[in-house]
């Protein structure tokens, strides 16, 4: 499946960023096109042709022999070593005793049993998976909306999981693809208090959206309730760059809330024996040390917002492609099922909630919104600062560059969780 093409780019958000109609109603259940705002994800893969019983490779560097060259593939082990995520906390796999809330659309038909064969695959503690249908269950058809958001909702629980192996994982499944169905299944997950994190792999470019202020307030309100719980709230900046294709520069909301932590996207070198730096701005279309036989797949959004104070993304994670994680999908027929390269910012917002499980059990409370500490952690070393790169692309070459400290595309940076941790329990 090659997708090298701007126009893939554009349309896809990673798991992020998707396509609206007009303004959105109330946050209640409904099937009707006319609910105003409908969200869409193309999660960005590559078949790897591994073995899911044998032939995985151990870390970035076996991936790079094995695929010639050209992924730089991320396991579990690899990327808890990439972030200092801790395995077991207080002598118990990372994360038990926490929930964490992953909302999606649609879900996956094979999602247990996928979990399942990723599990085996890397020998991770067994898993705790719960299935909510709040806004009722939609009938699986198998058309190509509901297969991207599969396989969203593969790469969002199989590596929650992989992040935080003794949490349990509240997946809760909107009924459809709407704004207002995804706000219901934000709003019961939070009413409801299912867990201390939540992640929301989706979002809509604020290009097609400004002025849309009623279903922006209307999510904002989930999101003060989520605070006043002390949830952390994460979402994904976009993988489209600093632009959404729009040809100026424009964030992407629920990432540009001031209540959600916005995760930007990196090229994580670490383990690779490549001669880069730890980390790079993921941005194709400037920079990209493979072969990059398949050609550029995106880059991360971040772009001052046109609807809030927000000037781009707050941290950032892992999300080239060509960096990908490992992901199982068996709801595509036997000749496609497999393991597969995972990229986009969509990959960051569950694992940094997952990682944010690991720390509330490690200091024995829990932390709200992540925001109100990055700049701190930053400062005290706790964040790794991503200084090369650019979001620009062909669309948009005013995009933004890494620079020292704070910038668009990567916030403050990529988690130390080792030191989060240590910081924290003091």
């Amino acid at each position: 499946m090659k997708h090298s093409s701007l126009a893939r780019i554009v349309l896809a958000a990673a798991g992020a960023l998707g396509l609206i109609a007009a303004a959105a109603g109330p946050a209640t259940a409904s099937t009707s096109p006319s609910s105003g705002l409908i969200y869409s994800v193309h999660p960005i893969i590559q078949r790897a042709h591994f073995s899911h019983v044998a032939g995985l490779p151990q870390n970035p560097a076996d991936c790079l022999a094995a695929t010639g060259g050209e992924f730089a593939c991320q396991t579990p082990d690899s990327i808890r070593a990439a972030y200092d995520i801790p395995a077991m906390v207080n002598g118990m796999p990372a994360g038990t005793g926490q929930t964490i809330v992953i909302v999606d659309a649609y879900g996956s038909p094979t999602v247990r049993s996928d979990l399942a064969t990723f599990t085996a695959a890397f020998g991770l503690p067994a898993p705790t998976l719960n299935i909510y249908y709040p806004v009722g269950k939609p009938t699986w058809t198998g058309s190509r909306t509901q297969l991207n958001w599969a396989e969203e909702t593969s790469l969002d629980v199989q590596w929650a999981h992989a992040v935080a192996p003794g949490a349990t994982i509240d997946l809760v499944v909107s009924a459809t693809p709407y704004g207002d169905n995804l706000n219901a299944a934000e709003q019961w997950a939070v009413s409801h208090h299912l867990g201390n994190v939540m992640s929301m792999s989706f979002g809509i470019p604020e290009n097609t959206i400004h002025g849309n202020n009623g279903q922006l307030a209307q999510a904002h309100s989930i999101y003060v309730a989520a605070a006043k719980q002390n949830m952390s709230v994460f979402a994904s900046s976009g993988d489209s760059g600093s632009d959404n294709g729009a040809g100026f520069a424009n964030f992407g909301f629920p990432a540009s809330d001031p209540l959600v932590t916005a995760v930007g996207g990196t090229n994580l070198w670490v383990g690779s024996g490549l001669n880069e730096p730890r980390e790079t701005v993921w941005g194709d279309f400037t920079a990209c040390p493979t072969t990059c036989g398949d050609g550029p797949f995106g880059a991360t959004g971040g772009a001052p917002s046109l609807v809030t104070a927000k000037s781009g993304s707050d941290v950032a994670y892992n999300a080239s492609v060509y960096t990908g994680v490992l992901t199982y999908l068996g709801f595509l027929g036997a000749a496609n099922d497999g393991f597969y390269f995972f990229g986009g910012t969509s990959a960051g917002s569950p694992q940094w909630a997952a990682m944010t499980a690991d720390v509330i059990q490690a200091v024995g409370h829990t932390v709200g919104s992540v925001n109100q500490y990055v700049a701190g952690w930053a400062a005290g070393g706790q964040l790794h600062d991503v200084t090369v790169g650019s979001n620009d692309t062909p669309t948009f070459m005013g995009g933004f560059s890494a620079t020292a400290g704070w910038d668009s595309p990567t916030g403050y940076g990529t988690p130390d969780a080792g030191a989060i941790i240590t910081a924290l329990g003091h």
